[in-house]
This record gives structure tokens, sequence and C-alpha cells, in this order.
């Protein structure tokens, strides 16, 4: 959820934002064997992202983003959540 001045909103119910989840460890498992990846090979996505902490995620969480797509009906994508660097 997002703070406004007098408004609350989830990020997530907007047209434009894809569906993210949380993925567990099991999930993730299968994710880095099925690509032979390790986790820092993820994309990344910062820690203060709405839609992070929309959901709940925590720094070292991996998120799998769903997305529609014209051409593949469905697009999936992972990200592992960092800390956002300092500046």
């Amino acid at each position: 959820m997002v703070m406004g001045m007098s408004t609350t909103f989830n990020v997530l119910d907007h047209v434009m934002v894809p569906d993210h989840q949380i993925m567990s460890e099991e999930e993730v498992a299968v994710l880095l064997s099925t690509y032979t990846i390790t986790q820092d090979q993820l994309p990344k996505m910062y820690h203060d992202d709405p839609a992070v902490k929309s959901i709940g995620a925590n720094m070292g969480d991996v998120v799998k983003i769903t997305r529609k797509s014209q051409t593949a009906g469905k697009a999936e994508s992972y990200r592992l959540v960092v800390k956002r660097p300092k500046k």
C-alpha cells in the first residue's frame, strides 16, 4: 500500500501493474536448477519498490512477476529483492 496525503491505495490494484508473488524456497530452488543459475544472477528489484512493499517481501526474497502477453498469453519474470544502494 502507498500512503498519500489522505488516500491509501494498493499499487497492485492498478491495471498497468502486473501480478507480484513471493516465491517459496522450494519454488526458488526449482527455478535456479531449471536455468542453472545462482540467486545473485537474477535481475534485481529494490526493497522500497511499491510492489515489494505491497506484498510484504523482504530483502533476499525472490518475486515472480506475471504479465499478460499478446504473443505468449502469459510472461513470467523473476526478481531478487535487494537493498537500494545509498547515493
